[in-house]
């Protein structure tokens, strides 16, 4: 697989106290990041994986801190359907999308209409998934 020039990765931020039960689910920090590119966002957490056109990020939301029963690991929030890929109580971004996307369960049927992931950095990620500014 190939990768855009212009592609960022963003690693998870890993409490020490929760990765030997996310290592059990295959959530390790080489399985677990964000891309960033012109043309897509791919979330990869573990054995799930998150993929949509980066026009599809329609807004960013910081938050945290979170409780851990609501925030580590692969969770659907039952409020409004979205997805949380968590391996930290500290903070994370909330991804906002204008048409919902299939993540937790395989066959697409379940979608999401936003990801909360627990980014080591997630104000760079914000900064990265801003549009771009037109020329002047």
């Amino acid at each position: 697989m190939t990768h855009a020039p212009d592609a960022r990765r963003f690693a998870f931020r890993f409490d020490p106290v929760f990765r030997p039960a996310l290592a059990l689910l295959g959530v390790r920090p080489e399985t677990a990041w964000v891309r960033v590119d012109a043309a897509e966002v791919v979330v990869r957490f573990g054995p799930w994986r998150l993929r949509t056109p980066r026009r599809n990020v329609t807004g960013v939301e910081r938050g945290g801190p979170y409780r851990w029963w609501r925030a580590v690991g692969p969770h659907l929030s039952l409020a409004d359907a979205g997805v949380t890929f968590g391996s930290s109580t500290a903070a994370g971004l909330c991804l906002r999308f204008a048409e919902p996307v299939p993540a937790l369960l395989p066959g697409g049927w379940l979608r999401h209409p936003g990801a909360t992931v627990t980014i080591a950095d997630p104000d760079a990620l914000a900064a990265a998934l801003r549009p771009p500014q037109p020329s002047t």
